[in-house]
């Protein structure tokens, strides 16, 4: 199932998703970083969720967070 989410205080302005069998498949985040953006997609690709929001939450670059720990944040809300 496909999910999206509206992170706050990063320049990202979307983040999509997917959780197939309890694995973080095909994140695109939208706006922000690309080619750091990209790469946090390509590392959490086959992650188990919570390896991921275990890994990402906390990262901050502005604002007390990141496009990574707005990923985390979004991951555990699903």
């Amino acid at each position: 199932m496909k999910h999206t989410y509206k992170p706050q205080g990063v320049c990202a302005q979307l983040i999509e998703f997917e959780i197939i069998d309890d694995h973080v498949h095909n994140v695109v985040i939208h706006g922000g970083c690309t080619g750091n953006n990209r790469a946090v997609a390509a590392l959490v690709e086959g992650m188990p969720v919570q390896d991921a929001i275990d890994r990402l939450r906390g990262i901050q670059c502005r604002n007390g967070t990141s496009c990574a720990d707005q990923l985390a944040k979004a991951l555990s809300e699903v």
